[in-house]
């Protein structure tokens, strides 16, 4: 018996969206994963021309469920009005990612507007914002050159768990690499909020770290010259199997703005830091070897 194809339905194809998430949108949506939250300038940085064009296809994302965002008035300074996390299609996308930037112990959100209510209400978002704009700022400057590229980022919690041996809780870690020049290193950011004995405290398990993986800078990013040359006193003399640098918050962590502790007299590019990515072995997991 003849049947007639049924009519086209006025109803919009839930599978559409998918077909308009181009690669950029793709490299967005992962990092919303891994690190919870990023600012409109940020993501500017990171991945447009300008930040016309990127407000644009930001609002599109909105618009497609790809995103949620949300507003924090007068708290960011340089990090932007609207903050931006994963909304129901980045959650489909990426199920699996970090859902709580206070901790990795509760269950998983019911949905994505879950996911961002705790973002947005937890006590973390400035220091998140504070710690993705190192990220970003790195990023940005990869845009701009062919020689150079972000080659790892990793959150907090990813890096505490690949780590969890060494006890560390670095505020993130990355690998940036300069022509044939991988650097591996983790990052404390300091907003002056911390004494100075519990800032030195936390590289008790850095030192632990090189014992069985890598031997990475640790990159003591504080807020002023004050605050770093109360660190450089204190930590003059201080001998560790682990690099330590210092460096005032600035738009260029790439540049010539690093102290290494063990050598004061100089200041060093990102890239110029030591660096060694450790044993390969099994107490070393996911050595960094793409060189």
């Amino acid at each position: 018996m003849y049947s007639r194809v049924p009519s086209l339905s006025s109803k919009p194809d839930p599978l559409a969206v998918f077909g308009r998430i181009v690669p950029r949108d793709h490299a967005l949506l992962a990092l919303l994963a891994e690190h919870y939250l990023l600012s409109t300038d940020q993501i500017t940085h990171a991945f447009f021309d300008n930040q016309r064009t990127a407000q644009r296809r930001l609002t599109i994302l909105h618009r497609l469920d790809v995103l949620h965002r949300f507003g924090r008035s007068g708290a960011h300074g340089r990090y932007g009005s609207l903050l931006y996390t994963l909304g129901p299609v980045g959650l489909q996308l990426h199920p699996t990612s970090y859902h709580d930037p206070n901790g990795p112990g509760g269950k998983a959100p019911r949905s994505s507007l879950e996911r961002a209510k705790r973002i947005a209400a937890s006590g973390q978002v400035n220091h998140l914002l504070g710690v993705n704009q190192f990220f970003t700022d790195l990023l940005a400057t990869a845009r701009r050159a062919d020689t150079v590229r972000l080659s790892r980022w990793w959150s907090e919690q990813h890096a505490t768990i690949v780590y969890a041996q060494s006890g560390i809780r670095p505020d993130g870690h990355g690998v940036w690499t300069v022509g044939d020049t991988a650097t591996g290193f983790f990052l404390e950011h300091d907003n002056d909020t911390e004494n100075l004995a519990r800032v030195v405290a936390k590289l008790r398990g850095y030192e632990r770290l090189t014992t069985f993986g890598p031997r990475y800078p640790v990159l003591l990013w504080v807020p002023s010259r004050r605050r770093e040359a109360s660190l450089l006193g204190v930590l003059a003399g201080l001998r560790t199997a682990s690099p330590i640098a210092t460096a005032v918050h600035g738009p260029d962590p790439a540049g010539r703005v690093w102290t290494l502790v063990s050598d004061p007299t100089h200041r060093r590019y990102l890239h110029e830091l030591p660096c060694d990515h450790g044993p390969d072995t099994i107490t070393n997991p996911q050595r960094f070897d793409d060189l």
